[in-house]
């Protein structure tokens, strides 16, 4: 894991505003006691979330999209750290590893590739890099029966995060088959061809290397969804959505019907419980959106999954606090937060 940065309790201190009568998560939350024995002291721990944030837009540039996923990790980290250590979530179950650093892999691609086409190609072949890292991590914390909360980045980073996860729980016993499920909330499948690897595909090529093994995907935009993608999901028994349009304009089910749905469907295994942010309303990301869920919907997502799925992981992804385009927004990190202390609260 080259491009890991591991953060030590000064970091963390760093980005916490301290406050006399106050004690703030960055006060309270766990780091990694031994950077050079990462497996030791996630074994060690007392925490059983571990907290990893995979800020790069590789993967979104590999699926010709719009780069920024990049920058939510930040803002992100900067919220989450200030959040009020209480009752409610102590900040003591948490362990914040650090970040991947892939800026190297960016800058060699966008220095040297020439056109369109090359620079695709290369950002693909690099994105293998990005998995093979990933996934050793996410194998690792699983295997200690840890639950990463994982924060992108592009959807790409699914596929690593499955195939760590469905490696690591079978290392410890609790799955028979390496294999687990998912439940995404999200405007798109991403399902596209396995025509090498971006933030389009991480689910295909998931299911076709036997990782995953049901897949249900919430809120999917019926505009966005492409044809042969449709007819492969609806010839496989192991897939199942539930359309945005379904829930909000014909109303076959409600928004928490739809999730239990989801849920009840991969109940039978562990599940990788994916949130991709540009399904949220107006919530700047690489393909943000004018008419989608709103942000309880996705606070409601993810605490009722929390409590009705065994899970596997959490990963929130695609949200930037400003665009290639220069579009900015100053409240990506603090809705990242909230889904995140949600998620941990429900939990508990």
């Amino acid at each position: 894991m080259h491009h890991l940065k591991i953060y030590n309790k000064q970091d963390l201190l760093f980005l916490t505003k301290l406050r006399r009568f106050e004690t703030k998560l960055g006060e309270r939350i766990q780091v990694v006691n031994d950077p050079s024995n990462l497996e030791k002291s996630l074994r060690e721990t007392s925490a059983k979330y571990i907290l990893i944030g995979i800020p790069e837009d590789i993967g979104i540039k590999a699926n010709d999209s719009m780069g920024g996923a990049d920058t939510a990790w930040i803002p992100f980290i900067q919220q989450f750290l200030n959040i009020q250590s209480n009752d409610f979530l102590s900040g003591e179950e948490i362990l914040l590893i650090g970040h991947f650093d892939f800026g190297d892999i960016q800058y060699l691609i966008e220095t040297n590739a020439h056109g369109l086409e090359e620079r695709i190609e290369a950002y693909r072949h690099a994105v293998i890099t990005i998995d093979e890292e990933v996934e050793a991590l996410i194998k690792l914390m699983t295997a200690c029966q840890k639950i990463p909360i994982a924060i992108g980045g592009g959807h790409n980073n699914a596929y690593p995060l499955i195939k760590g996860a469905a490696k690591g729980l079978y290392k410890a016993g609790l799955i028979s088959l390496a294999q687990i499920n998912c439940v995404n909330l999200d405007a798109h499948t991403d399902f596209r061809p396995a025509e090498g690897r971006h933030s389009g595909n991480g689910f295909r090529y998931a299911e076709e290397d036997g990782y995953l093994q049901k897949y249900c995907i919430i809120g999917v935009h019926e505009n966005y969804l492409q044809q042969n993608v449709w007819l492969d999901i609806v010839n496989n028994p192991f897939i199942d959505f539930i359309t945005y349009e379904d829930i909000f304009l014909l109303e076959k089910k409600n928004f928490i019907q739809a999730v239990a749905h989801a849920t009840g469907f991969t109940e039978d295994n562990f599940i990788g419980l994916e949130l991709d942010l540009d399904c949220i309303e107006n919530t700047l990301s690489s393909a943000m959106t004018p008419t989608g869920i709103t942000p309880l919907h996705a606070r409601q997502y993810v605490t009722f999954a929390a409590t009705d799925s065994k899970i596997a992981y959490l990963h929130i992804c695609e949200g930037a606090s400003q665009l290639r385009d220069g579009k900015k927004s100053d409240t990506t990190g603090k809705l990242i937060s909230y889904l995140v202390s949600d998620f941990i609260k429900a939990m508990e």
